[in-house]
């Protein structure tokens, strides 16, 4: 049996009690199980490990049996990882939490940042030139200076003229 979180495929669930080692290299979750649906509650990795207790002793597994309600609604699935390094499992960690959200990673979850820079323009409407009207000769005045362009009127004649902003 496997499941897929976000592209990768993992190994299980399986009910966390009958788990056993060995474990290395690789990314787990924790699920807790309601019904027929599973919702992941903790994300982690495991470089190496033949501890029978691994999970049991876990600083966050107090918190995986209150968000399951019981050690019996928790779940493991496993994302075998063996040529990876300690970065590499992080990252997909980082993209999991930053996901799902899992409740016992809560002091793991990144506020995205965006990544671009408002910048100031150098001015937001130059002022705008005047020019000669094309029809008497007379200067054209701006009348009215839009967001994307400025209408321009003769002094003269008052014909009127719209020109792009640069």
């Amino acid at each position: 049996m496997g499941i897929q979180i976000l592209q990768y495929e993992f190994l299980g669930p399986i009910p966390l009690d009958e788990w056993g080692p060995p474990m290395e290299k690789l990314v787990y979750l924790i699920f807790s199980r309601e019904k027929d649906r599973f919702n992941i509650v903790y994300v982690g990795d495991c470089e190496k490990t033949d501890d029978k207790s691994f999970f049991v002793q876990h600083d966050q597994f107090k918190c995986w049996v209150q968000q399951s309600g019981s050690e019996k609604f928790l779940y493991l699935a496993i994302l075998p990882m063996f040529e990876s390094t300690k970065e590499h499992r992080k990252n997909v960690i980082n993209k999991i939490i930053g996901r799902y959200k899992p409740a016992c990673n809560a002091n793991e979850i990144i506020e995205e940042k965006p990544n671009y820079a408002v910048r100031k323009s150098e001015e937001a409407n130059p002022a705008p030139e005047s020019f000669p009207c094309p029809c008497c000769g007379s200067e054209m005045k701006p009348e009215q200076i839009l967001e994307k362009s400025t209408v321009y009127r003769c002094t003269n004649c008052g014909m009127s003229e719209t020109r792009v902003n640069s």
